[in-house]
């Protein structure tokens, strides 16, 4: 059975405490928040501290925190010859300082607090100064996911960008699909079908395959009359997402 201790009560590191609870061959020895009542609903299921001087001997320590505090935080910890990790996309692996061993544990998927998620089909990223401690680490996460690929701070970062495109990026669109719909009394949830069409259709196509639309086309006449109907700040969105699909497609 694996040790881990969890330092951090954020969304990430709320739904890895619970997937870990939940998993026969991992043991949460700990979990660390600066704020105590964070976690506080956690006490009849592990033990909970406040101090990095009280945490508890463990096979890896997963830093789950703000990417800006990683650096910092790790020079508190006091773990030599420990296996800690950090949980970023966008962190290298150096950041981690300190005389332990360092991995990344990065779960590829986006994260709210009051939604519950499965970790079985969600990618994790993991990636280690030690052989031998990549081996934990590819054991840690088979033990709650069906996903598991060893990717370097390079690549791991490059797939945050492309995770940020097609994640963040595309769920703006989605806010201003749904302004434009609240705006003239239209509910958004006729739109819905055809979101989860589009999501399903790039599984099966290239997503240059699966573009459709007036700029696939280069429809200059339904393009100019979508501007018209526009604000200024989705005007710009709109004509810079349409050259570039004109550019891609023509």
């Amino acid at each position: 059975m694996i040790s881990v201790v969890i330092l951090g009560s954020g969304n990430l590191a709320t739904h890895l405490t619970q997937a870990f609870l939940k998993a026969d061959a991992i043991n949460v020895t700990q979990v660390y928040s600066r704020n105590i009542k964070s976690i506080n609903h956690l006490k009849k299921k592990t033990l909970i501290t406040d101090n990095l001087k009280n945490l508890k001997n463990a096979d890896v320590y997963i830093i789950s925190i703000t990417d800006d505090a990683i650096e910092n935080f790790s020079k508190k910890l006091n773990l030599n010859d420990k296996l800690v990790v950090h949980t970023s996309g966008s962190i290298p692996l150096n950041s981690l300082k300190g005389n332990s061993f360092k991995g990344v544990f990065y779960p590829l998927q986006t994260f709210s607090k009051d939604k519950s998620i499965s970790f079985k089909n969600i990618p994790i990223c993991i990636e280690s100064d030690s052989n031998n401690q990549l081996i934990i680490l590819d054991k840690l996460a088979a033990a709650i996911s069906n996903e598991v690929f060893i990717i370097d701070s390079k690549q791991r970062e490059k797939l945050h960008l492309s995770a940020v495109f097609v994640n963040n990026f595309v769920n703006h669109l989605y806010e201003i699909g749904n302004s434009i719909c609240m705006q003239n009394n239209v509910p958004f949830e006729i739109l819905q079908p055809l979101i989860k069409e589009t999501a399903k259709k790039i599984i099966e196509l290239s997503p240059k395959e699966a573009q459709t639309g007036p700029a696939k086309r280069n429809d200059t006449e339904i393009i100019e009359k979508h501007l018209t109907l526009l604000t200024d700040n989705q005007k710009e969105i709109y004509k810079l997402l349409s050259a570039s699909i004109i550019n891609t497609h023509k």
